[in-house]
Formats: C-alpha cells, sequence, structure tokens
C-alpha cells in the first residue's frame, strides 16, 4: 500500500510537503501494511485510501481550489484504477478458480467497476472545465455507489476470498505486488 500511497504523489504535493511530513506518511503507511496479513484487511485498507482521496478532491472542488482538485482527483484516480485492476487481474480471478462460481458475486463487482469507470470518466470532464455543479452532482452519485460496492466485498467477497483460495497469503502477496 506504501508504494501505491507514494506513487501517487505528484511533483506537486512533494514540493509543498516538508521532509518530516513525507517520512512520517511513509512510515505510517508501512506499519498498516504490517498489520494487514488478510485479503479483507489489505482490500478494506485499499477502500479507506480512495475514500479519503476522494473526499479530499471533492472538497477541493466544492471550494474551487482547481490545481488542488486536479491534484487530489488525479491520486484518487490512479488509486482507484489500480484497486480495480487487482481486483480483476488478480483476486476474482482467484476466487473464480477456487470456487468454480464465474456468474456469481464477481461478475457483479466488474460490472458495478464499468459503472465507477464511466462516471470517473463523466467527472473528469466536468472538472476539466471546472463545473463545479455537474462535478458535486455525479461526485454524490458515484460515492453512493462506492459505498454499496464497497461493503458487498468487505463484508461477503472479501471473507469468502479468503476463506475459499487454498494459498491466500500467496494471493495477497501478488495483489500487494501490483502498481
Amino acid at each position: 500500500m506504501h508504494v501505491i500511497f507514494i506513487a501517487a504523489i505528484d511533483i506537486y504535493q512533494l514540493q509543498v510537503m516538508s521532509a518530516s511530513v513525507i517520512w512520517a506518511l511513509y512510515h505510517y503507511c508501512l506499519l498498516l501494511e504490517a498489520y494487514m496479513h488478510t485479503i479483507p484487511d489489505f482490500m478494506t485498507a485499499q477502500h479507506r485510501h480512495c475514500d479519503d482521496s476522494f473526499i479530499a478532491a471533492e472538497s477541493a472542488v466544492s471550494a474551487k481550489k482547481w490545481p488542488e482538485a486536479d491534484s487530489q482527483w488525479a491520486i484518487f484516480t490512479t488509486d482507484l484504477e489500480i484497486h480495480l485492476q487487482q481486483e480483476e487481474t488478480i483476486l476474482f480471478p482467484a476466487f473464480e478458480q477456487a470456487t468454480g462460481m464465474t456468474m456469481g458475486p464477481t461478475q457483479v463487482m466488474r460490472a458495478e467497476h464499468a459503472q465507477m469507470r464511466q462516471l470517473v470518466a463523466e467527472m473528469t470532464q466536468q472538472l476539466s472545465v471546472q463545473n463545479k455543479d455537474l462535478f458535486l452532482g455525479l461526485s454524490e452519485t458515484l460515492m453512493i455507489l462506492m459505498q454499496q460496492h464497497n461493503m458487498k466485498e468487505e463484508q461477503m467477497l472479501y471473507p469468502m476470498t479468503q476463506a475459499h483460495l487454498p494459498d491466500a497469503d500467496a494471493v495477497l502477496q501478488q495483489v500487494k505486488a501490483y502498481s
């Protein structure tokens, strides 16, 4: 997770952050990762990280702080896409292989990923023209979709995946290595 977080920080943010803040963030991420030994723990932490960067972008748009909004939105969209790809290319296929369920929960999650990507594209367009009202309207829709989606994954899919994978630790290491 720390690699994803640190890699998502752009040059502007590095310039405005002090070295001590960057060092503290790095160590905080290392500490968090040390406690994430299961698929549900790690993936849920990624959800919270995405939620935080989404809220930061939304707040910047609300305040019409457009450079900050662009920066925070770039962090959010990068982290979200990496997370979705981790699920679609590693976690979901491993779950499907272990359970034989290819038309079940992973199919629903992939459909919701497509909906999220569409909303993100529309929001990116509104951000590029600095349309606060349309961006914030779409952000409400995306937030509700993400909350419902995350709840399904956190309460059902991730625990099922952890329970059914013959080598959940190896799959988790693949997910962590993906970036």
